[in-house]
């Protein structure tokens, strides 16, 4: 975890943490780097962006930077995240940009980086560009006269995009009925032409931004008025996107939520079945819930657990050749298609799960008993003293004898707050209750919560 840059690029709330000179200084060093890099001595660098008020902004600044040292920078305008990895693989491009706080408010923001092989740029380079930030680096040379770069509108990435999703599916959605909550994000030109396109009859709602009402009441955090739109036009299914459209959650018939582990157990089997699960196995993090591992055992079906973040489920994969990661949030990874979580290509692939076993979609849990889950996170004066104490360390070990093997205590550090994440998993809400209490009021005792 770097200065600026976190488990997924520079975010904070725009001009306080994370500033238009900071976002100058980020187009100034990548130009430099990727540009020593290009044999050409020119980089070619894509940027796309949510729908923020500050992205344009940020946009300008990064162009701005990028030009100057002597880039030439491909605007996507307002695009998916999962676009932007796209394009950057399929049109040779050095390195790509996204404009995005993803799921957060609209007054945060932030600059995903993402490098030539569309993966999440490397630890090694984001700590180049902090050093520049704080001025640890020599200032790095002005681009002049014919070297100075240029700006390029690239919608047609978008439209390659679009063109790229509309391929995956193997049958038509004629018939479907198929609600989509875009939240006022980076989805909304896309989502519905795609379902459109497919044969699908789509109903949409929260396609109408503004610059401020991205993720407000809406998308993937604010499921319920997906829900209830499903329910009141009875809907074959809803997807709901975050504000960048890198993950997926959705709603059923019955207008049930289905999360991230009950997406990975629909489309874990479905691949099985297929003869398309790499090597047996389906990968999550620490925090997918203990019912959908004890589903995954009675089906034969393998499974990793890695750190919490799409980050390291990707990584993973590619270590291993994994076909499927992903988290509860709704990041999922299909190794064939992406790079990256993509929300659209998710849905996608429900869709195909819903047609290819030909049933609805709350059929298809019948085996799969999810366990009450209780996260309550707890501000502490230090992370790391709080994860080392003995006493706190030997309660953790009791709880989790007492629990066995019907639940289970987790605590963990967050990657950016003064926070430890207590959760636990049990048979009902109140055993829950009763663990997670009992180890925040511990915390609480020792003397670190804040």
């Amino acid at each position: 975890m770097g200065k600026y840059f976190g488990t997924d690029g520079f975010r904070g709330e725009a001009n306080k943490d994370l500033t238009v000179e900071h976002a100058f200084k980020v187009g100034r060093y990548l130009g430099y780097y990727y540009g020593k890099k290009n044999p050409e001595g020119r980089a070619k660098v894509v940027i796309g962006k949510d729908t923020r008020r500050s992205s344009y902004m940020f946009e300008y600044a990064l162009v701005a930077g990028l030009t100057a040292s002597g880039a030439d920078a491909y605007l996507m305008h307002v695009t998916p995240t999962p676009s932007v990895s796209y394009i950057v693989r399929s049109d040779n491009f050095d390195c790509g940009i996204m404009i995005s706080a993803s799921h957060n408010p609209y007054y945060d923001n932030g600059i995903k980086v993402i490098n030539g092989m569309g993966y999440k740029l490397e630890a090694a380079v984001e700590e180049e560009i902090e050093a520049y930030i704080d001025g640890e680096i020599g200032e790095i040379p002005l681009a002049t006269r014919d070297n100075i770069g240029k700006t390029v509108d690239y919608t047609m990435g978008r439209n390659r995009y679009i063109g790229y999703l509309m391929t995956i599916p193997t049958r038509p959605f004629k018939n479907m009925r198929v609600g989509l909550d875009t939240a006022n994000g980076a989805s909304y030109l896309i989502a519905k032409s795609v379902f459109d396109a497919l044969g699908a009859k789509t109903y949409i709602i929260n396609n109408d931004p503004d610059g401020f009402n991205i993720n407000t009441e809406c998308g993937s955090t604010h499921i319920e008025k997906l829900q209830a739109f499903v329910k009141e036009n009875n809907l074959d299914v809803g997807f709901a996107y975050d504000g960048d459209a890198d993950r997926c959650l959705c709603v059923d018939d019955k207008g049930e939520i289905v999360d991230g582990d009950k997406i990975l157990y629909v489309c874990g089997r479905y691949l099985k079945d297929k003869g398309e699960l790499n090597n047996n196995t389906v990968v999550t993090t620490v925090m997918s819930n203990l019912g959908l591992y004890k589903a995954f055992d009675k089906k034969g079906i393998n499974y990793e657990k890695t750190a919490v973040g799409d980050k390291y489920v990707f990584e993973n994969m590619m270590e291993n050749g994994h076909s499927i990661g992903g988290e509860q949030s709704g990041h999922i990874i299909f190794s064939k298609y992406a790079t990256t979580g993509d929300g659209v290509l998710t849905s996608l692939m429900i869709m195909e799960v819903i047609l290819g076993r030909k049933v609805k979609l709350s059929e298809l849990f019948n085996s799969l008993t999810i366990f009450p889950q209780l996260l309550v996170n707890i501000k502490v004066t230090s992370k790391d003293d709080v994860m080392n104490d003995p006493d706190i360390l030997k309660l953790n070990d009791e709880i989790a004898e007492e629990l066995g093997d019907d639940g289970r205590l987790l605590l963990r550090k967050s990657g950016t707050e003064p926070v430890i994440r207590v959760m636990v998993e049990a048979g009902t809400d109140e055993l829950c209750k009763k663990y997670v209490d009992r180890m925040v009021d511990f915390i609480k005792e020792k003397g670190y919560a804040i």
